[in-house]
């Protein structure tokens, strides 16, 4: 009986285990549960090469083709497997055939399916109504030679997640999806998707859709009959970045689309094209590069306008316009040569001033009159030094007036300044060779009085510092200046030269000057219990300048041209003094105290024993234009405060020492908190002075306040910018311009709304006033742009 229960119980532990033994068992060795081997026969070849285990399986066809039910696993190793609930292996073919609940799992990727098709030797294969997963990793960084790679930031990884009516595998991370879509935005149920007829991802690289619809929130915001879309992380990544629509008063309804071009990673490209219902199109592009030696950065915009109606405020007048076409261009390089030479090329052109204040939506580009372009290259070769300069500048006064001022070329050659032998006095030689542009254009004619200059000057300078409360700075200069070209002379005193002629003059002067600074006072103040400073120091400094310069021969009929050209003859004298404030702080809780400056206040003011030399001194922003002769400059106040990080203001100021009244005033201001609230404010008046000539005119006069805000979370969630620029002369608000964006986790939306009179200073008679709106979506893993005209610029997306 004992025998009896004894073979009982081992034959139903063998029954029960069998199930689970098979989940368990690597296939080359196992025999089928369905056809128990014979005894003593060899073991069956093996059926496939992975490792399967399921609840049950049947072999056929000579063990060749095996069918697998119940929570099949198929383990191919290297972190791959298909899990389904059923599975037919052809080993002969390499193929399976999976259904139900099918999910293959490949690293941080993942597909499921209803049902799939793959080949088991190349792990690619076809899957049925299903949806999946990949991770994006960001790339390593490699280290520039004498730098040092930045670590992977770990957790940043962004998951695709895509879906269709049928995926192709058609690579480890290459798929082909159709009459479906993909999003990084992984929630339950995403913000959005882009669908499409025919989709292929190719993780880390990019993504073709075909007839891609874009959905925010399940509702069609966007066609396109293909797109070419980055999916790639740690770098940058080629392809089309998010639309921004726009309106406007002048230019109507736009569409402003971009194409980004990640050339390799010294090196990028952005193809720009615009489209605007009343005006016509513009194409732009941007390349960028950064070399290491040199770096460089080149915009181009060209703007194709069609005929377009206006109607005017009375509502009966219309204005038409005529097709036009027009073009800008900006940028800016730099870049090291052979030699210790460096170059350096900048431009801001356009081709027609009225298109481009109308097309600009920032204020200063927008009111911008002036073009240029040049470029320069210095050298230095220890006390040696070089400068050559190329420098075009077409200041407008209209839309055909203008002034064309700049340097073609200018080549400077200078000695450094250096002991002699070994005394306390330095010696030092400059040259120069210019040849200014100076060309007026008015009505199409134009007056040429540009000259060739050719200057030397060499200078000994004897610095006198025994003391530190009291240094003086002595120099004595001469120079030699030969031009081209000189005013005619009319033959009276009191008639002032005009005309340019072709007659060479040479002048020649020396001058002696001494700067003395002191003496020097400080206070100092221990404040232990002061909440915002352990110390107080106020420093007093008193300064002279004493210039004397010989009698410039010839002087009326000398073409000026820059500060070169504007010596007058006699002895000048600049006086003031400067309050400085300082404060030792402690900025860092646990760090020493550093004193810093906080505050400073400078008077100044200079005489002239020539009343001519008041009108060509460029310490003072009133005196050049058409002042009056003065022995007296204007006195000068500057001041500016900097008690914190966050706060830095500044004023300056200019009184006129005769009538005792304001000439100029500005002031600047700023604001920073915790980098979620930065303020600015400017404020700018031109008085009214009744019997100074120049400032009696009313026309001369002019008066502005201008301010912006930005405010935004630590995160970049919600945030706005508010600015505005106010004519206080005229009463009229110049501009007005509102943004604010909202990201949420995976989409955000930003816009702006700007107004901008045209009816103050611009050269524009369409319409008085252009209301603008623009708005663009953030997408996660998706890039944006703001468009060449400016809109949605400085807000953050």
């Amino acid at each position: 009986m004992l025998n009896v229960f004894r073979t009982f119980s081992l034959l139903t532990f063998l029954w029960l285990a069998g199930p689970s033994l098979a989940q368990q068992v690597t296939l080359p060795a196992a025999p089928p549960l369905s056809q128990p081997a014979a005894p003593g026969a060899p073991a069956a070849p093996a059926p496939v090469t992975e490792t399967t285990s399921s609840d049950r399986r049947e072999g056929s066809n000579n063990q060749k083709d095996w069918h697998f039910v119940g929570h099949v696993e198929m383990d191919f190793g290297a972190d791959t497997k298909v899990y389904a609930d059923d599975l037919w292996a052809y080993t002969g073919e390499d193929r399976a055939i999976a259904t139900g609940n099918v999910l293959f799992s490949q690293g941080n990727n993942r597909i499921s399916a209803e049902s799939a098709e793959f080949n088991t030797g190349t792990r690619l294969g076809t899957f049925y109504n299903a949806w999946g997963l990949a991770s994006v990793a960001p790339q390593r960084q490699t280290a520039r030679p004498g730098g040092v790679a930045a670590p992977p930031m770990t957790g940043q990884d962004t998951v695709v997640y895509f879906f269709g009516e049928k995926i192709e595998k058609l690579g480890p991370k290459k798929f082909k999806i159709t009459n479906g879509g993909f999003s990084t935005c992984v929630q339950p149920t995403p913000r959005w998707d882009l669908h499409a007829d025919t989709v292929i991802l190719n993780v880390d690289h990019y993504t073709l859709l075909r007839q891609a619809v874009l959905t925010v929130k399940g509702v069609p915001m966007l066609y396109l009959p293909i797109l070419y879309y980055p999916t790639k992380k740690g770098d940058r990544a080629t392809g089309f970045l998010i639309p921004t629509y726009g309106a406007s008063s002048l230019r109507g309804q736009s569409i402003h689309n971009a194409f980004f071009w990640a050339i390799d990673r010294s090196q990028d490209a952005t193809l720009l094209h615009d489209w605007f219902s009343k005006t016509g199109q513009g194409v732009g592009g941007e390349y960028r590069y950064n070399l290491g030696l040199g770096d460089g950065n080149f915009r181009t915009y060209m703007d194709d306008q069609h005929k377009a109606t206006y109607t005017q405020a009375d509502g009966i007048t219309q204005i038409t316009t005529d097709p036009s076409r027009s073009y800008e261009v900006r940028g800016g390089a730099n870049q090291l040569l052979p030699g210790n030479i460096r170059a350096r090329a900048n431009v801001s052109y356009f081709s027609n001033i009225v298109s481009s204040q109308t097309f600009n939506t920032n204020i200063y580009d927008a009111s911008r009159n002036e073009r240029s372009f040049g470029g320069n290259i210095v050298g230095a070769w220890g006390k040696y030094s070089m400068n050559a300069t190329m420098d075009h500048r077409e200041l407008f006064f209209g839309v055909t007036d203008s002034n064309l001022s700049g340097s073609w070329p200018r080549l400077s050659f200078t000695r450094n300044e250096r002991p002699i032998l070994d005394s306390p006095a330095y010696f030092s030689v400059g040259t120069e060779y210019v040849r200014p542009l100076r060309i007026r254009r008015s009505s199409g004619v134009d007056e040429d009085t540009g000259l060739s200059r050719f200057d030397v000057s060499p200078q000994l300078r004897y610095p006198f510092k025994k003391w530190q409360w009291f240094t003086v700075n002595s120099t004595v200069s001469w120079r030699d200046t030969f031009y081209t070209r000189s005013y005619e002379p009319t033959g009276d005193l009191l008639v002032v030269p005009s005309k340019v002629i072709d007659e060479s003059l040479n002048r020649r002067f020396y001058t002696l000057q001494s700067q003395i600074v002191g003496p020097v006072f400080n206070r100092v103040w221990d404040t232990p219990d002061n909440g915002y400073a352990e110390k107080f120091k106020h420093t007093v400094e008193p300064f002279v300048t004493v210039q004397r310069t010989s009698a410039v021969d010839n002087f009326d009929r000398i073409v000026q041209f820059d500060g070169t050209d504007s010596y007058v003859g006699g002895t000048q004298y600049n006086y003031g003094v400067n309050n400085r404030f300082y404060a030792k702080r402690t900025l860092t809780p646990g760090a020493q105290a550093q004193a810093r400056e906080i505050f400073d206040v400078e008077l100044t003011q200079s005489y002239y024993t020539n009343q001519r030399a008041a009108q060509y001194d460029r310490q003072y922003q009133t005196t050049l234009g058409g002042t009056a002769p003065s022995n007296f400059s204007p006195i000068a106040l500057n001041i500016r405060a900097l008690p914190t990080n966050e706060i830095n203001a500044t004023v300056r100021a200019e009184f006129d020492s005769k009538y005792h009244e304001l000439r100029t005033i500005s002031a600047q201001a700023s604001y920073s908190w915790s980098s979620a609230v930065q303020a600015t404010a400017n404020w700018s008046k031109r008085a009214f002075i009744e019997k100074l000539q120049d400032f009696n005119n009313p026309k001369l006069l002019d008066h502005y306040i201008g301010a912006s805000t930005t405010v935004h979370t630590k995160d970049n969630r919600v945030g706005g910018v508010y600015s505005f620029n106010y004519d206080v002369l005229h009463a009229a608000v110049l501009q007005q311009r509102l943004s604010a964006f909202y990201n949420a986790q995976c989409c955000g939306l930003a816009f702006e709304y700007q107004t901008y009179n045209y009816g103050v200073s611009s050269l524009t008679t369409l319409i008085p006033a252009d209301h603008r709106f623009f708005m663009s979506f953030t997408l996660a893993g998706l890039g944006n742009f703001s468009p060449f005209n400016g809109a949605l610029s400085g807000v953050p997306r």
